[in-house]
């Protein structure tokens, strides 16, 4: 038996005529004769009859049928998504990304992605500048990172960086605190404050912090080295700390508010990062995703204009 023998007898049965449904599977009356007997030859049973009226299943046939139509929907499927998968150029896409904007852009994105190919995604949370490293050492297919816009740490010809997303960095205050009954907050009247930094030197708003707190002519006094998100908001509603950071990294569970600068900060621009020169096509596809993702956020943060 072969799937042509089956394909002939499902469309037997779908247009009752010989020649209906030769001429649907582009075959010859006597190329599809040759496959019904051959089939009826293996299963030693009469499985098609012919009359005035057409042609149409026996019992048995009708029986077969059934089986085998529920197996072919299957390899039809499977043959789709391999061809799906080839295209796509990968079977499996690696994505390195920062928790607290990766989170709100990337499953719209692979959710999109999914309705376009059945290609398996996996998320490997990290620091922009490791998520770099994965992507020249290979480890990830691609990248979801922020950064500094007056002091861009990725610019370098074997990456590919395309702005989502600009937002001006702030100041996250308790939302109790003497500091958030300001409208703007000056960096020459924080000296004494401590500050949540991130474990890596190269984080993007630390960069902007050490920068503007030189300027004023101090150091950066820390209270804690993390990159977990919600002890930052814990520390920062106590009132133990400060954090720069902008307002789509604000957790509105937490009593906090975000309060602009007399001094410029700049902006915190997220991109998505792919390596220079040729990528299996599910990265670009990945890339066209965020960017209708990020559009779409974009749109819902502007205010509406009533008439």
């Amino acid at each position: 038996m072969n799937l042509q023998q089956f394909r002939v007898l499902i469309a037997v049965r779908e247009h009752g005529s010989l020649t209906r449904a030769a001429d649907a599977l582009h075959y010859g009356v006597p190329t599809l004769t040759h496959h019904l007997r051959g089939l009826e030859a293996h299963l030693r049973a009469k499985l098609v009859e012919s009359d005035r009226r057409g042609t149409r299943l026996t019992p048995l046939g009708a029986a077969f049928a059934e089986r085998i139509e529920q197996a072919l929907a299957g390899i039809d499927r499977a043959e789709r998504e391999v061809v799906d998968l080839r295209d796509a150029g990968l079977v499996t896409l690696r994505v390195g990304t920062f928790a607290s904007m990766g989170s709100r852009l990337l499953p719209a994105a692979i959710s999109a992605l999914q309705q376009r190919s059945p290609v398996r995604v996996e998320v490997i949370e990290a620091e922009p500048s490791e998520v770099a490293r994965l992507l020249r050492a290979g480890e990830v297919h691609a990248g979801l990172v922020f950064d500094a816009s007056a002091d861009p740490a990725f610019a370098a010809p074997d990456l590919v960086l395309e702005t989502l997303l600009s937002e001006p960095y702030g100041v996250m205050v308790a939302r109790e605190g003497e500091w958030a009954a300001r409208e703007r907050l000056d960096f020459a009247e924080l000296e004494g404050v401590a500050w949540l930094c991130s474990r890596s030197d190269d984080e993007a708003s630390d960069r902007v912090l050490r920068r503007v707190c030189r300027a004023a002519g101090y150091p950066v006094r820390e209270l804690m080295r993390t990159d977990d998100l919600y002890m930052i908001h814990g520390l920062v509603e106590e009132g133990l700390g400060f954090a720069l950071t902008t307002a789509a990294s604000v957790d509105p569970d937490f009593d906090v508010v975000l309060r602009p600068t007399v001094q410029d900060l700049g902006e915190r621009r997220v991109a998505f990062m792919r390596r220079a020169g040729e990528n299996a096509a599910v990265v670009s596809w990945l890339g066209e995703a965020l960017r209708g993702v990020a559009a779409e956020r974009a749109r819902r943060a502007r205010p509406s204009r009533r008439a």
